[in-house]
């Protein structure tokens, strides 16, 4: 059948010429019947080695003693039936070493039981190899032999027969054929064997139990077995999966989750779900609620996988506690010594190196925590399923952690990555020729381990109907929950900031210390904020060229600060609106807010910092009093020339005129926060910065939110390079008076009817 033929063939003295036609069938990227015809002696090693490795592993794992041959293993096999490989060496025995000889007697032996035929053009005039012998090629191989102008077939079952040759193909008609037999073989690559094959029926949902082990099927392992995971018993604690783009990796941890939620309760395991890669593998399990995930990350940072690492090992301290109060030494004496539920912990990091890919803070804890996890979980029922397209490169899991990790499955990779993912005697990695198509090991690697097995096919209809039935389950047994969930692909979303809308729902008295929300955490943790105390240097620096994202962290700051300070006869914010592309946002919202407010143009500029002036002038004159709180909010400074310092002004004239909006505004950052008058700019360029503010000045922001900038820049204003690793939808705080930076997700822009629908709560 299609799909169904490998060719392996050598060609020692003509270099591949003899068989050029035939390099059609190699024109296809997956799983091509010939990958390329091989005439040096190393490659000839190579490919009889890897001929026997496949009857190796076809003898011993699926014929064994239930199957005479291959055909007759194809025949309850399916989907899953193994090709048949044909071998033919032209110009036999030309570069056949030895070794070679060894192995291909062995072949043209044991071949035929396990599909491998062989076919041997022999040069005659060369004597024969060590360890074959005449004898031998005649009692194994039906030979026919060009002798007196004719052709003779001679086997042991009949005499000489002569035999008319077929005239040989046209050119044109060979490749008319060859390409024929390509196409159809490309559209049979793909094996899909179905999910339901693993999945329990509706009525056996959470049935399973994880007292002893998990235990939970992958995949088709021969013609009537199924692949299990297990964790949890002996040495098999943890496992390590590997596979190159299109092998099938994502495919095999949706299965393992899909099938782990549908045959155990949340009260049996809990997931921790890492995804660094730039997709959204784990988003469904967002949108379905899972109620197994305690955390789902997707496209996620260092950062927040570090928290996830530091969250578990609070778990693992816990779990420690309660096992010595029990005096009880793993999961299941637990359980039987106490009703309390405790699920097992399953942590899936998909492209994991992406942790430790750099030799910084991030990476050393992370390793440590690893380290810890992988060493004692085993008594706590914590476990950790790591996956990677690669185990190669500078940055990764420390090998010490990796050896103790006794489950590896390895799916199509390259031969440096089947040494890594399995060990170092174990090549049989690079054999794997589709996608599904992998090993399970769970004998640290080593060779004997090998269990070749199809990972079943989970296409979206089936996965998705399988969410809703695991959700009808949970809602049945009031087992929902709402995990923890990181959405690194998209901008953050201001109405679901519950510090905010709790503001907003009961509008405070004036707050001493009001606070700012600027975005999700980059962590397991609140979103992210800062305060606005009665001290120096309380102003915010908004700094980039991301004028979207300003905008957003302005709108919800000036909503927020209302949501926590009530109206007053003077002006609670001055806006000073420079944006371009979202022009009148910033004033209506301020005309929709109940306190009093002023927006000035830039005519009006002057007016408004004398009157700025004046008033820090008699709040200065009376620091003891309570003032209410006044915020300058200047959007795009770089867009008000006349906040611009006077860089030529060296006037020694004794008359002094009225103070410019620039000495005013300077006065005001370094003087205003005492007297509870806030600054918050957004600045587009560290050049402009330095245009309006002289570096003393600059100091007087003592938090400071930057977007993506050069490494020069990002060290110049927080004196880290921090800010020269964001990508999209990211931003770092840096607070002076703590030291400190911290990653996070600024708001989208909220919807202007969502934002005049929040200020007229606050009319009421």
């Amino acid at each position: 059948p299609a799909g169904k033929a490998r060719l392996t063939l050598l060609d020692p003295v003509g270099l591949g010429e003899s068989y050029a036609g035939f390099m059609h069938l190699a024109d296809v990227d997956e799983a091509p019947i010939l990958r390329r015809v091989y005439s040096e002696s190393r490659h000839i090693d190579e490919q009889l080695l890897d001929i026997t490795d496949h009857m190796q592993n076809v003898i011993q794992t699926y014929l064994r003693n239930d199957y005479e041959t291959i055909e007759e293993y194809n025949q309850h096999a399916g989907q899953i039936a193994e090709p048949y490989h044909f071998l033919v060496i032209a110009d036999f025995p030309v570069n056949i070493s030895e070794q070679s000889s060894k192995r291909l007697m062995s072949i043209i032996r044991s071949g035929t039981r396990c599909g491998v035929y062989t076919i041997l053009l022999r040069d005659l005039r060369r004597p024969l190899p060590p360890g074959i012998h005449e004898s031998d090629l005649h009692a194994e191989l039906t030979t026919i032999r060009h002798d007196q102008d004719q052709w003779l077939l001679r086997s042991d079952k009949i005499g000489p027969t002569p035999i008319e040759m077929t005239l040989e193909p046209t050119e044109a008609t060979a490749n008319s054929i060859l390409k024929r037999v390509r196409d159809a073989s490309e559209a049979t690559h793909r094996v899909e064997v179905p999910f339901r094959m693993i999945a329990p029926p509706e009525d056996e949902l959470w049935s399973a139990s994880t007292r002893d082990e998990i235990r939970v099927s992958l995949g088709q392992s021969g013609a009537n077995r199924q692949q299990y995971l297990r964790l949890g018993r002996g040495t098999a604690q943890h496992a390590l999966v590997a596979g190159k783009t299109g092998s099938g990796k994502s495919t095999l941890m949706h299965v393992l989750i899909t099938n782990l939620a549908m045959w155990f309760s949340p009260n049996e395991i809990e997931f921790y779900l890492i995804d660094f890669k730039k997709g959204v593998e784990f988003q469904i399990y967002d949108q379905y609620q899972l109620p197994h995930a305690e955390v789902i990350a997707i496209e996620s940072d260092r950062e927040f996988g570090l928290s996830v690492l530091q969250k578990i090992d609070v778990e693992l301290k816990r779990r420690g506690e309660l096992f010595r109060k029990l005096g009880v030494q793993d999961l299941a004496g637990y359980r039987d010594a106490c009703d309390d539920p405790l699920p097992r912990v399953l942590l899936m990091i998909d492209e994991f190196q992406e942790l430790f890919i750099e030799d910084d803070m991030i990476t050393q804890e992370a390793t440590l925590l690893m380290d810890r996890l992988v060493r004692q979980g085993r008594a706590f029922g914590m476990h950790a399923l790591l996956g990677s397209q690669t185990l190669d490169g500078v940055y990764s899991l420390a090998r010490s952690t990796m050896g103790q990790m006794g489950v590896r499955i390895a799916l199509q990779c390259s031969e440096v990555d089947s040494y890594l993912i399995l060990s170092e005697d174990n090549p049989h990695a690079r054999l794997l020729t589709r996608p599904g198509d992998a090993i399970y090991n769970d004998a640290g690697g080593k060779l004997e381990g090998n269990s070749p097995f199809q990972v079943v096919w989970l296409n979206e209809e089936d996965r998705r109907a399988s969410m809703d039935a695991i959700a009808r389950k949970a809602e049945a047994t009031n087992l929902q929950r709402e995990p923890f969930v990181f959405r690194g692909h998209v901008a953050a979303e201001l109405e679901s900031c519950h510090g905010l809308m709790s503001d907003l729902e009961s509008p405070c008295e004036d707050a001493e210390e009001p606070c700012i929300w600027l975005g999700d955490a980059v962590a397991i943790k609140p979103n992210t904020c800062f305060t606005l105390p009665s001290v120096a240097g309380a102003n915010l620096l908004i700094l980039g060229q991301n004028e979207k994202a300003a905008s957003s962290l302005l709108e919800a700051s000036i909503l927020g600060l209302a949501a926590q300070a009530t109206p007053h006869e003077a002006p609670s914010f001055i806006i000073l609106d420079g944006l371009s592309q979202s022009k009148g946002r910033l004033a209506q919202l301020a005309e929709a807010l109940p306190h009093q407010t002023m927006c000035p143009s830039d005519h009006e500029l002057e007016s408004t910092f004398d009157a700025l002036h004046a008033t820090l002038g008699e709040r200065l004159a009376n620091p003891r009093q309570k003032h209410h709180p006044l915020h300058v909010v200047i959007a795009g400074m770089h867009g008000w020339r006349g906040l611009r310092r006077k860089e030529d002004d060296y006037s020694f004239s004794a008359e002094q005129g009225p103070p410019k909006p620039d000495a005013i505004l300077a006065s005001v950052l370094k003087e205003g926060p005492s007297v509870n008058i806030h600054v918050l700019t957004w600045m587009d360029t560290i050049n402009n910065l330095t245009r309006f503010l002289d570096r003393t000045t600059q100091r007087e922001y003592g938090n400071r939110v930057l977007f993506q900038m050069s490494q020069m820049d990002s060290s110049q204003i927080i004196d880290s390079t921090a800010a020269s690793r964001l990508g999209e939808n990211r931003a770092v705080l840096h607070r002076e008076e703590l030291g400190s930076i911290e990653k996070f997700r600024p708001w989208d822009k909220p919807d202007m009817d969502w934002l005049l629908e929040q200020a007229a709560k606050l009319s009421r």
